[in-house]
């Protein structure tokens, strides 16, 4: 039976697992069966190394892995220094060439996915719960207005799909309500991980619209929206999806 079609803020908030089938959702609460623990492990390995100009690992600065616990369910946020919006990614590539003095990481490459992956799973089980007050409100409330507004050929928003019409079926699938709880993820129509920027790209492509590029502060700041409006579901990363 197709739920009643209610905007987000009506209804209760679902995780796009909650609307998978039930070999991916089996598939993610197995750490042994989730294909995405093959790049935590690189993480992990990642975490330990040191690396660049100034010998450091992660870990040197950071500590155990552990330390990060509630780390990603506060990302992306702010930062005052740069005035823009960082996400869990950009802030891995800043600690590796100011504090570590090493090369960026691939943006998709399976080291950053790996290490976010790794990081994410620190948090999996708290409620996102990032920052949305002082300046982070004007990122927040243009993050919304991209969300919103109607764009490509077909003239449609992100809202129309995964508020108006979360839980009809397209192409024999559930339109999720679209909150970004597992990212980096899993998916098995990709035969593996990508991040939330990859998942955007394809739904702006999927519209036929302009993409944002990768460091389109507007990206920021629709990143940070979508985090505020999945507060208080659980982080779930690493996530499967189909």
């Amino acid at each position: 039976m197709v739920a009643a079609v209610l905007p987000v803020g009506a209804q209760e908030k679902r995780s796009g697992y909650d609307d998978a089938g039930p070999q991916v959702r089996a598939m993610q609460d197995d750490d042994l069966a989730n294909p995405a623990f093959l790049w935590v492990q690189q993480g992990a390995a990642l975490w330990a190394r040191r690396e660049g100009a100034a010998g450091k690992s992660c870990a040197d600065c950071h500590g155990a892995v552990e330390m990060m616990r509630g780390v990603a369910a506060r990302y992306p946020a702010h930062d005052p220094a740069r005035g823009r919006v960082v996400n869990l990614e950009q802030r891995v590539n800043q600690c590796r060439t100011e504090r570590q003095g090493a090369a960026l990481l691939p943006p998709e490459g399976d080291a950053m996915l790996g290490i976010t992956a790794l990081v994410g799973l620190q948090s999996r089980g708290l409620p996102v719960a990032v920052d949305v007050s002082g300046p982070a409100s004007v990122h927040a409330a243009r993050g919304e207005d991209f969300f919103r507004l109607r764009q490509g050929q077909l003239n449609l928003s992100c809202a129309q799909c995964h508020d108006q019409l979360a839980g009809q079926a397209l192409a024999g699938s559930r339109i999720p309500q679209g909150h970004a709880t597992g990212y980096p993820i899993y998916r098995l129509e990709w035969q593996g991980m990508g991040s939330l920027f990859r998942r955007l790209r394809a739904c702006l492509v999927g519209v036929r619209a302009e993409p944002l590029g990768r460091d389109d502060a507007l990206l920021g700041d629709l990143e940070l929206y979508l985090a505020a409006r999945a507060a208080g579901l659980a982080v779930e990363t690493p996530g499967v999806r189909p």
